[in-house]
């Protein structure tokens, strides 16, 4: 439950600004939490940390559990004699503007090997000491798995872990013992980019903790299919005799598009996980709190019931609701944790039960306010002054366009908006004033107005962009996840500016308001 008002910005770490193709947890990142301190913000939300597959999608990871090796900073490691200065240079022909994963990927990922081998080779000294101690900590829950994993699938050309060798696609005992001893320094290189991910990624909570920032996580409710979760345990999914999935996650037509999202991702054999006490999700959820200080839960209607969409399926209209033990699985989720600092994502065809789940654990629900117009300017218990202290206000997610994009119905998705776009802006320019131009920032005070606990907001509006800056268009693939900002975009002004409301809708850090 959200005791205190407070607000902060949504950014994904691959969006910072810096060399080498992608934003990492370096120079840049510091540099944002400088930014949002000066900007009076409480809180960094990011997108899930996790290694992404196909699409580079945050939300598709090839592990629930491990970090992003593309996001680490090799300023650090070259300062850690771990890296070359010619490696990393050589990585300046990397555009910047943009994220080009075809190449950042293949060029970074041959400098980490160097890196992760050099640490390997160590005999001793405080970061081996680190690592081998990250290692024993995690190596039975998560990392064993996964770091065998990623280094049989490098060695299988990245096929599909279902097109592996049969024996070693089922955990032959022999044929892993074999494996885990011909791929031993590979799996360590694994295992030393994610302690690497680790140590940094601690050393940027720190110091974010020392300016006042605190940092919300994201959890996707699904797993990629083609991920180390799935391979290792297959009984904890709804997969045939043959390891191919029966039903697969999407949801159905909606505001995004008019024949549902087929999302792809196996779902739950959720009697084998209450059979022995959620252990797979208590689990995940420990190691989130490990990293952040509180945790969205992507789509958190399907902890109610989830559509299942046919295997064979090409879209997803066809699917059906099919119950989820959501109380159960909070439930232990409670005994494990306590109260948990939590957001439920509760976006979508919202049921009683869904409401139920997500009300009988106090958790916070959302609000987004480009969603609050389709009826003309909103008005009564509809209006966001309105909105109950325990929820979080947005101006829109990483899946919806940029607030000046929406009001100019300027991305991949106008011709779905169709009339309603018009409407939308005619009513918002009725319930904001203006002329349209500054409609981000009216957007962003009316979100910090708000009855919510907490206001959190894109940074893409903040800057004020259009369609341009959006992060991603729900059922597309290409293209998505790929906007960065330059360092000069994030002006004093902009943080004064962001400080002033923020100060004038009560929303002050805590350690602010005693000295206002």
């Amino acid at each position: 439950m959200l005791t205190e008002r407070a607000s902060g910005i949504l950014l994904h770490p691959s969006s910072l600004p810096g060399p080498g193709g992608i934003g990492t947890l370096g120079a840049g990142a510091r540099g944002f939490v400088d930014w949002l301190a000066a900007a009076r913000q409480s809180w960094w939300q990011t997108l899930p940390l996790n290694p992404t597959g196909n699409g580079a999608s945050p939300y598709s990871a090839t592990s629930s559990f491990a970090g992003n090796p593309l996001l680490l900073d090799l300023e650090a490691l070259v300062a850690a004699d771990l890296l070359e200065r010619a490696e990393v240079d050589a990585l300046s022909v990397l555009p910047n503007d943009r994220v080009d994963y075809a190449r950042a990927i293949k060029a970074r990922e041959d400098v980490l090997w160097q890196a992760a081998g050099r640490l390997c080779s160590r005999a001793g000294g405080a970061l081996v000491d680190a690592m081998h101690a990250f290692e024993a900590a995690h190596n039975d829950v998560w990392l064993e798995d996964y770091a065998t994993w990623e280094a049989l699938s490098q060695c299988f050309g990245r096929k599909h872990w279902r097109d592996w060798d049969a024996n070693i696609r089922a955990r032959d005992p022999q044929a892993m013992a074999e494996v885990r001893f011909d791929l031993r320094s590979d799996i360590a290189s694994v295992k030393a980019l994610q302690f690497l991910f680790d140590h940094q990624w601690q050393g940027l909570r720190t110091y974010a903790h020392s300016k006042g920032v605190r940092l919300i996580g994201d959890l996707p409710i699904f797993v990629a299919d083609n991920a180390a979760d799935v391979w290792a345990q297959p009984e904890l999914f709804k997969l045939d005799e043959n390891f191919q999935q029966t039903v697969q996650a999407g949801v159905p037509p909606d505001y995004f598009s008019t024949t549902g999202q087929l999302w792809g991702n196996p779902l739950y054999r959720w009697e084998t996980h209450a059979a022995d006490g959620f252990a797979w999700w208590i689990g995940r959820m420990r190691r989130l709190y490990q990293t952040v200080d509180m945790v969205r839960i992507d789509h958190f209607r399907g902890f109610a019931a989830c559509w299942e969409v046919p295997g064979g399926d090409k879209t997803a209209e066809h699917g059906q609701w099919v119950t989820a033990p959501g109380q159960a699985l909070f439930g232990a989720l409670t005994d494990a944790f306590g109260d948990m600092p939590v957001i439920a994502e509760d976006l979508g065809f919202i049921t009683e039960d869904v409401l139920a789940l997500r009300d009988g654990f106090h958790l916070p629900g959302l609000k987004i306010l480009q969603f609050e117009f389709g009826n003309g300017p909103p008005t009564g218990d509809a209006h966001p002054k309105a909105y109950p202290a325990n929820s979080v206000t947005y101006t829109g997610t990483h899946d919806n366009n940029t607030t000046l994009g929406w009001f100019l119905n300027d991305s991949a998705d106008a011709e779905a908006r169709g009339a309603d776009a018009a409407r939308e802006a005619a009513a918002a320019l009725a319930a904001l004033g203006g002329d349209g131009s500054d409609i981000h920032w009216r957007m962003i005070e009316l979100g910090l107005a708000s009855g919510s606990h907490l206001a959190l907001f894109p940074l893409q509006d903040v800057l004020g962009l259009d369609g341009r800056g959006r992060m991603n268009v729900p059922g597309t693939i290409e293209g998505n996840w790929a906007w960065r900002f330059s360092a000069g975009d994030l002006a004093p002004e902009l943080a004064a500016r962001l400080a002033d409301l923020t100060h004038k809708h009560g929303r002050l850090p805590v350690w602010h308001r005693a000295a206002d």
